[in-house]
């Protein structure tokens, strides 16, 4: 049982209150998952500065963003929120990511883009929320996790969402029960693991695809024809934002949609609280069925 929040802004006018509504749905979720959490911001600022690219990073040596810089040969900053790491450089955002894992082989990447910042951790998701900045921060999208573990120990690197691909993020409600034969498979085809936790498999398998050239919808649809399970998925990219339940629809999801924004949560208290919602559309998703929104 874990708690899944996600609001996608149409209406720019809402974006310097993203990170605030987002702390509102998150907090209304922490009974679902007290034991760890984690957010993806897009579009902020300050996470995710113009003309720089952006890596988070567990386990970050303290003297990492110099190392960075030696071995790119320009200037790397970071923003320390412990255990989380975000460092910034003006680079491509693979070749960002690819030198902290040379640089710096005993961290975990757990997130890269030009757009998008993930932050993890252990404890109650309100109060890593605020330790992360998070009613303050603003942008056009954002995505929140909080984690009762099941499927693997409860550390931040186990905590969602699981991004790795470029901006792209992937949270879960539920377990995949297959998800062991299927990473044997990507791994066979040279995919890298960093943990043992089920939902990884499930955002390694998407990435793969959209770098096939897959679109979102495909490559859901694609998860769903190979994955056992019950699951509710929401994932995201620096233009989409998907959400998909398994064939039974065993884990709960309710979507509302205005003129102004999507939400998606585990329960409808997460949506409660948001702007315009007495007449938003708001609907449960239909098994199987893969919606996706657009920028």
């Amino acid at each position: 049982m874990c708690g899944i929040v996600g609001l996608h802004l149409r209406d720019a006018s809402l974006e310097p209150r993203l990170g605030h509504l987002l702390t509102g749905m998150l907090g209304r979720m922490v009974d679902r998952g007290p034991d760890s959490a984690g957010v993806a911001i897009y579009g902020d600022p300050v996470l995710s500065p113009a003309g720089h690219s952006s890596v988070s990073v567990l386990g970050a040596d303290p003297s990492l963003s110099t190392a960075l810089g030696e071995a790119l040969g320009v200037p790397v900053t970071e923003i320390d929120l412990s255990p989380t790491t975000v460092l910034h450089a003006p680079v491509p955002a693979a070749l960002l990511a690819d030198t902290v894992r040379r640089t710096d082989p005993g961290s975990t990447v757990i997130g890269f883009g030009d757009d998008v910042t993930v932050l993890k951790g252990m404890g109650n998701p309100l109060h890593l929320a605020e330790h992360f900045g998070l009613p303050r921060a603003s942008g056009h999208q954002g995505v929140g996790h909080t984690r009762m573990a099941t499927e693997s120990a409860v550390t931040a690197a186990g905590s969602h969402p699981f991004a790795v691909g470029p901006d792209q993020c992937l949270v879960h409600n539920g377990s995949f029960s297959n998800h062991l034969s299927i990473k044997r498979e990507l791994e066979n085809e040279g995919v890298v693991f960093d943990s043992e936790n089920d939902t990884e498999v499930g955002a390694r398998f998407v990435a793969k695809h959209l770098a096939e050239g897959a679109d979102l919808d495909k490559a859901l649809r694609l998860l769903g024809e190979r994955f056992d399970g019950f699951y509710t998925l929401l994932v995201s990219t620096a233009d989409s934002f998907a959400v998909v339940r398994d064939p039974i629809a065993c884990k709960p999801a309710i979507v509302a949609e205005t003129d102004s924004y999507v939400a998606m949560a585990s329960e409808f208290r997460a949506l409660a609280m948001l702007p315009g919602i007495s007449d938003a559309h708001i609907f449960e998703p239909e098994p199987e069925r893969v919606y996706v929104w657009h920028r």
